[in-house]
């Protein structure tokens, strides 16, 4: 990057104009839709109270909201986009699929087509089943690994925050109401790189645990050195089926997802996000003789594995082929990954030369970094990150983490660590003042999976927009 850095794109960039458009919008969204998003992710307690756009449309890795602000985006789509909004070869393959037909009665060609395809790019995969969202899909994992074991309980990884919607996962979150306590009973946890530990659970509770279900890795944790071949062997030893959530990692880790980046093949993979580039396709891979038994070659009982009406419609299938086309063209893993660590650096740069690198940091997997607020005592502060994400968005920067997709230009970088550093003289001032009362408008943001409301129970007098030039 330059020394100067953002200056250029700085001055370009289009004054705040507000919000009030997106406030009257969310207002509507609160009235008709639960938490005003049909995403926790999404959701207006995820920004700064009065401060959450409604967007328009998007284009590369840029975004526009109701009011005619345009952002840089990060996490594009939850982490989703890798190739940017609005991208051409996908939107053209998805155009010229569906005006042929969505869904039929019968098996299309790009269902085969599909898993050819699939099956070819990922290592352990000998059959895949295709649906449209992470959570179906990791879900059927469990139930598949439940009926080829014969036993109830799973054991998830405690350091990674999600893996389902679904009831056997949910039931162990704070946010478990309406979660029978049978179910989330036969979830128990295990910590990540603690082999020893996982190995007692399994002695503990021998016989009795169908599977282990975990990220390979995240973007704050690498397995330690041996740990996944661990897990491998305990998993063989024990008769337990090794399940690797990809929804985050697969294809942007690498096309062959974190398994083709460590080298250790599970019984079960799940797929999703940057499969479709924001288009809805995801998928259960695995070894033939587990996927088999939701299918017709067995002689065991049938597993109701995955049955969808939309699971293979031609649109979703036809996105995931051209996002893989462009992925043969183009080492977009490793575009993702030089993309971050040129943010990262110019980010940390501005943090140092503020003496705030004890406050504001920037870590994790390059093609998945996350931001760090902290307080005057160095601990994580929701408070904090609501005050860096309020002067963010008026920076033009809209960012719950910083994962960057292959969209992300050198005047998008520079951009963005402009705002970091413009931002960081009232992040400055409220340490100073060992709060952020004066600098911060409403409650902070909150935990999406959280047990109530509050701290951001709207409060419909209150949750309006604040006005440019308004009280911090």
């Amino acid at each position: 990057m330059s020394q100067h850095v953002g200056s250029d794109t700085a001055s370009a960039r289009p004054a705040w104009a507000g919000l009030e458009r997106s406030a009257a919008a969310q207002a509507r969204l609160h009235e008709l839709v639960p938490g005003g998003a049909h995403t926790y992710a999404r959701a207006s307690d995820q920004y700064p109270e009065g401060m959450a756009p409604v967007l328009a449309r998007g284009a590369g890795a840029h975004v526009w909201d109701m009011d005619g602000n345009e952002y840089v985006e990060y996490g594009m789509g939850l982490r989703s986009v890798t190739l940017g909004h609005g991208y051409r070869p996908v939107v053209d393959a998805v155009a010229a699929a569906v005006a042929d037909g969505v869904s039929f009665s019968r098996p299309t060609t790009w269902e085969l087509d599909a898993a050819e395809a699939f099956c070819a790019q990922v290592p352990g995969a000998e059959m895949v089943k295709f649906a449209k969202n992470g959570s179906d899909a990791t879900t059927a994992a469990v139930r598949l690994a439940r009926a080829a074991t014969g036993r109830e309980v799973v054991a998830v990884c405690t350091d990674q925050p999600f893996f389902s919607t679904d009831d056997w996962f949910i039931g162990t979150t704070p946010m478990d109401a309406g979660i029978p306590r049978a179910v989330s009973g036969l979830t128990v946890r295990f910590r990540y790189g603690d082999l020893a530990g996982t190995a007692s659970l399994l002695a503990e509770r021998r016989g009795e645990i169908a599977a282990l279900v975990l990220e390979a890795a995240t973007a704050q944790l690498t397995p330690p050195p041996g740990y996944l071949e661990g897990l491998r062997a305990l998993c063989d030893r024990e008769g337990v089926v090794l399940v690797f959530d990809e929804i985050i990692t697969g294809m942007r880790w690498a096309a062959g997802g974190a398994q083709s980046v460590y080298g250790v093949t599970p019984d079960l993979s799940t797929w999703g996000k940057a499969m479709g580039n924001g288009f809805a396709v995801s998928a259960l891979a695995g070894r033939r003789e587990l996927m088999e038994l939701g299918g017709l070659a067995t002689d065991e009982r049938r597993v109701f594995l995955l049955s969808t009406t939309n699971g293979a419609e031609t649109g979703g299938l036809a996105a995931w082929l051209a996002v893989r086309r462009t992925y043969e063209s183009r080492d977009v893993p490793a575009v993702l990954a030089e993309r971050g660590r040129r943010l990262r650096t110019g980010v940390e740069q501005v943090v140092d030369a503020a003496g705030l690198s004890a406050h504001v940091t920037v870590s994790g997997h390059p093609a998945c970094l996350v931001f760090g607020t902290l307080d005057a005592t160095r601990k994580a502060s929701q408070a904090y990150r609501a005050l860096f994400l309020s002067e963010l968005l008026r920076g033009g920067v809209l960012a719950q983490s910083f994962v960057v997709s292959a969209a992300h230009t050198d005047a998008d970088l520079d951009r963005t660590v402009d705002a970091v550093g413009r931002a960081l003289p009232i992040y400055e001032a409220a340490l100073d003042a060992g709060s952020t009362d004066r600098f911060l408008v409403g409650a902070p943001v909150a935990p999406a999976l959280r047990e109530r409301a509050a701290p951001r129970r709207l409060r419909h007098d209150t949750d309006s927009i604040r006005r440019p030039g308004g009280a911090r």
